[in-house]
């Protein structure tokens, strides 16, 4: 395993990660051709809307329908990000359109946008310079629940106690 930077823990329900099979996950992609043949076998349907993808503790971008869950993607595992991307094509080659930390099983920083870069690179797809859609996700250190903040109000939605400016999902209390 060759972990480049933090790595997010599954935050989500327990019933879902239960569920998840070990030899699962979203589909690998490491490289120009495996994106290409993942693309050839999407309907066009399915390209008009995002997918859910994570980057995986070795780097690597992994695919799955939109509705699928973040954690049976990542096969269980940790990863370098989480979120749900969408891709375009432009003047003959595919480009990402959009792109967000948007999940709530792992509810990645908005600093993981350097991981989930590096691994677009690398398959070389066009991208944005960032998420198109930043989650700013908090975990409440008075009632413990996770939060998602809106325009920088970093107060619980569940008990009204103060947000940490800091994430602090996956930190033990």
């Amino acid at each position: 395993m060759n972990v480049r930077g933090r790595s997010y823990g599954y935050v989500g329900p327990v019933e879902l990660k239960d569920e998840v099979r070990a030899d699962g996950g979203g589909r690998r992609i490491g490289s120009a051709s495996d994106f290409a043949g993942w693309v050839a076998e999407q309907a066009a349907a399915e390209l008009a809307e995002p997918f859910t993808f994570v980057v995986d503790v070795d780097g690597v971008l992994r695919l799955a329908p939109r509705r699928s869950e973040h954690v049976a993607c990542a096969a269980g595992g940790r990863v370098l990000s989480a979120g749900e991307i969408g891709f375009v094509r432009e003047a003959g080659r595919w480009a990402v359109s959009e792109v967000s930390n948007q999940s709530t099983g792992y509810c990645p920083d908005v600093t993981s946008w350097a991981q989930v870069a590096r691994a677009l690179d690398a398959v070389g797809l066009r991208r944005p310079a960032g998420f198109t859609h930043e989650i700013v996700f908090r975990r409440c250190p008075d009632c413990q629940e996770h939060n998602i903040v809106r325009e920088n109000d970093f107060v619980c939605v569940f008990c009204g106690g103060a947000l940490p400016a800091a994430w602090n999902v996956d930190v033990a209390p």
